[in-house]
């Protein structure tokens, strides 16, 4: 599927004749766009729908809203919803495919899938790695799908944080906690980094961002103490100067935009995958 984006023709008709909904009630901008043209490159036809424009925002049940989509033939709904376990309630009621585009602070699995991918690209292999999660784990629907994917393809899993955003429960997943951010990147061969989830949090889990920075930031000084062939990762968006500094972010180690190039083909494979795909058609040349 990478290779599509690498022809001339950047389309294949894998989805002719399906519809694709993108049943977006959260705001987004990557996740939302990577799913359209996913889909836009399946040659599918695509409806985006946000509650600001729909009749959630009169008080219509996801159900109904659902159920409405369902009668209008859709093939696939791409759902994000701030509520944990909405795209498994909308699949639990209607006839086609629901794929978690992210649910609150609960999973966002294809950016779990994208991440290792790009892993895989970079490093060969997930097995054995040592990668840090660095940052807002508490929060973060990134965290917990990374977490669930990392450590069962045998990942070492290092998780760091302020004390008040590292739940100690990962220790159960077989993850590492630690609060020194020295000792997390150490022996590290990725680095991945998440924003903090102000939007999710009812009270400051740190006094202040400078103070974040200066504890958890991955400075240009903590970066040239790293493995010369580690790599950083971060989901975005990308808070310049707080969990990462500029001249890492845009460093040839830096990955952020390969994730993005990446979820693009994972997110046309998850589609071709759910709607009964097997062997990927040739594009007319």
């Amino acid at each position: 599927f990478k290779a599509v984006g690498e022809r001339t023709i950047k389309k294949v008709p894998a989805l002719s004749g399906r519809t694709v909904v993108n049943l977006f009630v959260e705001p987004s901008t990557r996740t939302r766009i990577s799913f359209e043209l996913a889909a836009m490159r399946l040659n599918a036809d695509v409806i985006n729908f946000t509650a600001e424009a729909s009749s959630l925002r009169k008080g219509e049940t996801l159900r109904d809203t659902g159920k409405t989509l369902e009668a209008l033939s859709a093939d696939v709904i791409i759902i994000r919803h701030s509520a944990e376990g909405a795209p498994h309630l909308l699949s639990r009621v209607v006839d086609c495919s629901v794929v978690n585009a992210g649910d609150g602070a609960h999973e966002h699995p294809t950016q779990a899938l994208l991440d290792t991918f790009t892993m895989v690209e970079r490093k060969g292999d997930v097995s054995g790695l040592n990668v840090t999660i660095l940052g807002d784990i508490l929060y973060s629907r990134v965290a917990r799908s990374n977490i669930w994917a990392l450590t069962k393809l045998g990942a070492n899993v290092t998780l760091c944080g302020p004390p008040t955003l590292v739940p100690r429960i990962y220790e159960k997943m077989g993850c590492r906690v630690t609060h020194n951010v020295d000792e997390a990147l150490a022996d590290a061969d990725v680095v991945d980094l998440l924003r903090i989830q102000h939007e999710r949090q009812r009270l400051s889990a740190f006094p202040s961002i400078g103070e974040y920075r200066s504890l958890f930031g991955l400075t240009t000084e903590r970066f040239n103490r790293l493995k010369p062939d580690a790599i950083v990762m971060h989901p975005g968006p990308i808070n310049r100067g707080v969990e990462i500094d500029s001249e890492i972010a845009d460093h040839p180690r830096s990955t952020i935009l390969d994730q993005v190039t990446n979820g693009l083909a994972v997110r046309m494979a998850v589609m071709f995958l759910v709607s009964g795909g097997k062997t990927l058609p040739e594009p007319a040349e």
